[in-house]
């Protein structure tokens, strides 16, 4: 197709179906522990039908052909005809991710790619009821042999997938035998007749002994039943007579509605006029019991009153309710009636010229058994399109929304702009109107946040499947608990938080959770739990990931450590257990020995320290040998506004971050002490490196004068704790992030800049970077 036709359609349909891939992605993973779940296997039906109807409406074939072949599968287990087991899912899942490929190449504008070859044949052999490891050895077998060998035995026979002569004759012969059985009044094979007889034994198949319908010749359209007294013969010869004609008499119609409705009972309660000269009667119907066809070959004129018309829809729908009364209920008001229901269109036209209109056709006595069908359904469409009309919803492009947030942005810094005016000035209504405006930005500020907000199980959805393709390809046995699924955060950091959440539980699969014979010896069950919890604590989300494996050895990361270069002897004895643990962040440091595709090269969780520590977060790890571990990560609520400590060095104002910042002190530094060569302060018996901010950020302090009183701000940097000397402490202030201009890009210690208050520009500073860059340990 051209993506450049029908480029709304397409938008919809990614919107639609990239919904419903994610949905299936956690309802196959889910199928697996619940195979019987009926619910959910139709479901899933639903979820591919869907997309299959998307991508053909857009002509977009390949993934119509993946999609429909996976349906078919899902047809037949829901069905019952065959169960799910974790051989047919893994099939299920790659032709889940080949619709997935395929659906980022449509997001991308580009053709989508065919599905494997393979992979449609084994879903084909699955819908097929084949075993697939009975044509995997099949497949396996050499192929060389195009033509039969001489002399083949039975195994080679079967095992290329041919039958010798003598076999085939047999299948024949079965095939046959089975089809005389079954069907008995199959007559001869050069006529297309039957005798009355083997019609009587197959009516006597399909409905009982002596409960057909009617008894007869097949073409015949009446039959006769015990009331009448009319034989079998009878009816034959009347059927006889008829099929010569192509006509019944009034006695034979008569006797038709009786057989259907009853003796009197027949619609109109009236005697039906002769049938005219060229009228055929429904050949087919007559057998079968139904309904509808007699009547539309009623009259000679092709026409019945209103009144046998109402009557034949009392008894169809009951009393009262018939289509025709709430068309006549409808028709008070001009909309509806304005729109003819769709049934009796195109019986209208069918109608002669001369016919009254008030009287509908005989033909719309036929469609009346299809119209209460389709009645139904229409009206819902209607009531669907008044309810589509109020939508509470709409779609939003979050382009639009980042850019009300920058106004907002903007407005907030506005605000705090006069609130500081307001302060200094003495007027009580310009306070009035100031606090006003801060309580109005407030709520405006909140209010656009929250339409940037994303439940975090956009990212929480993706973990059944990675956890349950690991764990087989490990072969242990986890399972995984999602908690707190629905906690909301801002849309970029729903983004940003997938990488690092994925290293963290591929970590906690791989390295936490032990192998099902491990776990029996030490007393554990079989199957290992993995954790991943999610939770608002004030304007900060925490995201916590707990296993129950054997859990983390501080003594060997000591060990691995020093062995590795990351530390000397006496460094790594000094270390506490938690500093200990915060090792598996370091670049290059793994505990395993051996690189696998899983894990070995260290460089995950380094990207999950770094990637946590751009989010303004931090991350803290918790364990226990023997019983597991616990991975703690606190980030904010937005990125775009941000809480910050001002501060003064000299007459230049900075920003911290407040998310860093555990404590100030106004401290004598005159009691401070010298450790291997940094300058500490003691503070609840644990000694805590201090820096003086000026002699790094205030050009031409540098070496500057050590004032003897200051205030310290203690800030956290992952695990550890600095202290840094300021000047001055402005106070709490909400600042929007600016960055930073080309020629201060990638300025070390600097994360961007701000408008304070007062209208002069504040830089906030990145800690984890500024002591990487300034200090000479962290």
């Amino acid at each position: 197709m051209s993506f450049s036709d029908d480029e709304d359609i397409l938008q919809d349909f990614l919107v639609e179906a990239g919904e419903i891939l994610e949905q299936l992605s956690e309802q196959l993973v889910d199928l697996e522990q619940r195979p019987d779940d009926t619910e959910l296997l139709n479901a899933i039906f639903r979820g591919f039908h869907t997309v299959k109807g998307g991508a053909g409406f857009l002509q977009l074939n390949a993934m119509v052909d993946c999609c429909h072949v996976t349906e078919n599968l899902f047809d037949i287990l829901r069905n019952g005809k065959r169960a799910v087991t974790s051989e047919l899912m893994d099939v299920v899942l790659q032709a889940l991710d080949t619709v997935n490929n395929q659906f980022d190449a449509i997001s991308n504008r580009e053709e989508p790619p065919l599905a494997e070859p393979e992979l449609i044949a084994q879903l084909e052999r699955l819908v097929s009821c084949e075993d697939l490891t009975e044509a995997a050895v099949a497949d396996s077998e050499p192929a060389a042999a195009a033509e039969p060998a001489p002399v083949a035995g039975a195994d080679t026979a079967a095992a290329e997938g041919d039958i010798s002569d003598t076999e085939f004759e047999q299948l024949l012969d079965a095939i046959s035998d089975t089809d005389a059985a079954a069907a008995p009044a199959a007559g001869g094979g050069d006529s297309d007749e039957i005798t009355e007889g083997e019609f009587d034994a197959l009516l006597d198949q399909l409905h009982g002994k002596g409960k057909g319908p009617a008894t007869g010749d097949k073409d015949a359209p009446v039959g006769t039943s015990s009331e009448t007294g009319a034989t079998p013969a009878e009816a034959a010869a009347g059927a006889a007579a008829a099929s010569d004609s192509d006509e019944i008499t009034e006695e034979e119609f008569e006797s038709l509605l009786d057989q259907i409705h009853g003796s009197g009972r027949g619609p109109g309660g009236e005697t039906p006029a002769a049938a005219a000269p060229g009228d055929k009667p429904p050949a087919a119907a007559a057998p079968s019991g139904e309904a509808a066809p007699p009547p539309a070959a009623k009259a000679g004129d092709d026409l019945i009153t209103e009144d046998e018309f109402e009557d034949l829809l009392d008894q169809l729908h009951g009393k009262g309710k018939a289509p025709a009364n709430e068309q006549d209920k409808a028709a008070a008001t001009p909309p509806p009636a304005a729109k003819a229901p769709a049934p009796s269109a195109p019986a209208a036209k069918k109608t002669p010229p001369s016919a009254p209109p008030a009287k509908p056709p005989a033909a719309a006595a036929a469609a009346a058994t299809a119209a209460p069908a389709k009645q139904p359904a229409a009206r819902p469409g209607r009531e669907g399109g008044q309810a589509g009309a109020g939508e509470t919803t709409v779609r939003v492009d979050t382009q639009r929304l980042d850019d009300i947030m920058n106004m907002v942005g903007e407005l907030v810094l506005v605000r705090n702009r006069l609130v500081r005016l307001g302060l200094s000035s003495n007027d009580e209504a310009l306070g009035k109107a100031v606090a006003n405006l801060d309580v109005v930005t407030a709520d405006l500020q909140s209010a656009v946040m929250k339409t940037r907000m994303q439940p975090i199980k956009k990212v929480f959805g993706r973990f059944p499947r990675v956890v349950r393709d690991l764990a087989r390809n490990l072969k242990k046995e986890i399972n995984l608990e999602l908690q707190g699924e629905d906690t909301d955060l801002d849309k970029n950091l729903v983004e940003a938080l997938a990488d690092p959440l994925v290293h963290l539980v591929r970590n906690a699969v791989d390295h936490g959770i032990e192998l099902p014979a491990t776990r029996e010896a030490n007393g554990k069950p079989r199957v290992g739990t993995v954790v991943l919890a999610a939770e608002q604590e004030g304007d900060h989300i925490l995201l916590t990931i707990t296993d129950d494996g054997g859990g983390m050895d501080a003594d060997k990361l000591r060990g691995i450590a020093v062995d590795k270069g990351v530390l000397d002897e006496d460094a790594a004895q000094r270390l506490s257990d938690t500093e200990a643990y915060s090792l598996i962040f370091a670049p290059g440091f793994s505990t395993k020995k051996e690189i696998s595709d899983v894990s070995g090269r260290g460089v995950g969780m380094d990207v999950v320290k770094t990637k946590i520590t751009q989010l303004n977060g931090s991350i803290e790890i918790q364990s226990k040998l023997g019983e597991g571990s616990r991975i703690i990560i606190k980030v904010p609520l937005t990125l775009a506004i941000m809480p910050t400590l001002m501060i003064m060095l000299g007459e230049q104002t900075f920003a911290l971050p407040l998310v860093s910042v555990n404590e100030i002190f106004h401290m004598d530094l005159t009691k401070s002490n010298v450790v291997d060569g940094q300058e500490c302060v003691t503070i609840r018996e644990k000694a805590i490196p201090i820096f003086h901010l000026k002699h790094w950020l205030v050009n031409g302090q540098f070496g500057a004068a050590v004032p003897e009183e200051a205030h310290v701000v203690i800030v956290s940097v992952g695990t550890q704790r600095v202290g840094f000397v300021v000047d001055q402490l402005i106070g709490q202030e909400e600042v929007v992030i600016k960055p930073l201009g080309k020629m201060l890009q990638g300025t070390p210690g600097m994360a961007g800049a701000t408008i304070t208050g007062d209208g002069t520009i504040a830089l906030i500073l990145d800690v984890p970077s500024m002591l990487q860059r300034y200090a000479d340990s962290p």
